[in-house]
């Protein structure tokens, strides 16, 4: 239930920000678009985000055309990293096996530098 909240409360943060911050817009404005989601390995969670300088759209799920896809073992350990979604967090779940990466890891990158901006 932690992790569902969570997610949703990204997904209002998200929204927030394009509206209020001109930085984070500007961010997406250079990227243009990008479609990615976050869910446990047996997809039992899972919400996606589709970001792009028109606006930012979430749902339940993930379908099958996103271009980054964060998927975390069980939901204490997506709880963890996304409490500090470093780089040195996900790097250290990764070569754990607890954080696999679907997709391009320089979508990652993007990712990362739109939310600092949150």
């Amino acid at each position: 239930m932690k992790l569902r909240l969570m997610l949703w409360l990204l997904g209002w943060l998200l929204k927030f920000a394009l509206r209020r911050k001109p930085r984070f817009r500007e961010a997406i404005t250079e990227m243009r678009s990008l479609d990615w989601g976050i869910a446990t390995e047996n997809l039992s969670i899972a919400r996606h985000y589709r970001m792009s300088p028109r606006g930012i759209q979430t749902g339940a799920g993930l379908p099958v055309d996103l271009d980054l896809e964060l998927r975390f073992e069980d939901e204490a350990t997506a709880i963890k990293v996304l409490r500090k979604p470093t780089q040195q967090a996900f790097l250290d779940g990764m070569m754990a096996g607890n954080v696999r990466l679907v997709g391009d890891s320089s979508d990652l990158n993007k990712l990362q530098k739109l939310l600092k901006y949150l």
